[in-house]
């Protein structure tokens, strides 16, 4: 299996690095290529070209990764996904590996996440993709526990490799030392994390996270992450809906 590895963290972010030496101890043949520099909530879209319609790309290694091809791109990570596809770094992806991300992406609101973009955009274009992260919270400076996240993810790699082209798994995974298996869940309407209008004096808004109170609908995959288990929940990409009358 050839994988591209990608985030919407940035090419800095320890989360992705650890999920590209996960896919090289399975015996994957591996590429690196993410956001130059942070592209949080930038769903699947594909802003990148500035300049004369240019895309910068900058060879970059990875720690721990002296023999696997990186690259820093001027771009949002669904893009990268999409030109990634086209052969921009080498033969198309079989499969793509989005994360480690920081941050749970749990809930109705994956729609707004770059890390589960790139992996929808992957899923379109020829590839099956998972998507993973890391439950770290509103305090970021407690210890993350990377490797845990991507151990808990490699034992999905060859059920991953197993699906049709264009499945896409979104995989949560609770900060701590050891986690067991996944728990397949369903979608929650929200997560324990919203994000709330703070201010919006001056022509600005201003945001902040925070933690709500609402109950949790039990099944689901914030209720369960936040029970401390790990889950995953088959997406479907974009498609027709032939059910609905209009």
């Amino acid at each position: 299996m050839r994988v591209l590895i990608t985030n919407d963290d940035g090419i800095d972010s320890p989360g992705l690095a650890a999920l590209a030496r996960g896919a090289v101890a399975h015996g994957w043949t591996t590429v690196v290529a993410a956001p130059a520099r942070e592209s949080s909530g930038t769903s699947a879209g594909l802003t990148a070209a500035e300049d004369d319609r240019l895309v910068q790309v900058e060879p970059r290694e990875l720690p721990g990764l002296p023999d696997v091809p990186g690259y820093a791109v001027a771009a949002h990570p669904a893009f990268i996904a999409l030109v990634a596809s086209q052969g921009a770094f080498g033969d198309p992806p079989d499969i793509v590996l989005s994360g480690v991300n920081r941050g749970a992406n749990v809930g109705r609101a994956v729609l707004h996440s770059g890390t589960v973009g790139a992996a929808l955009t992957a899923a379109i274009n020829g590839a099956r993709a998972l998507a993973v992260s890391l439950d770290v919270g509103l305090d970021l400076d407690v210890p993350h526990h990377w490797d845990t996240a991507v151990a808990v993810a490699s034992r999905l790699f060859d059920r991953v490799a197993a699906l049709p082209v264009g499945a896409v798994l979104n995989l949560n995974v609770p900060n701590r030392a050891e986690a067991g298996e996944p728990k397949r869940a369903g979608l929650a309407e929200f997560g324990a994390v919203r994000t709330r209008i703070k201010d919006s004096d001056d022509g600005t808004i201003s945001l902040a996270a925070v933690l709500v109170d609402d109950d949790l609908v039990p099944g689901t995959d914030a209720a369960l992450l936040a029970g401390g288990h790990p889950t995953v929940t088959p997406l479907r990409t974009v498609d027709e809906d032939p059910d609905l009358d209009f």
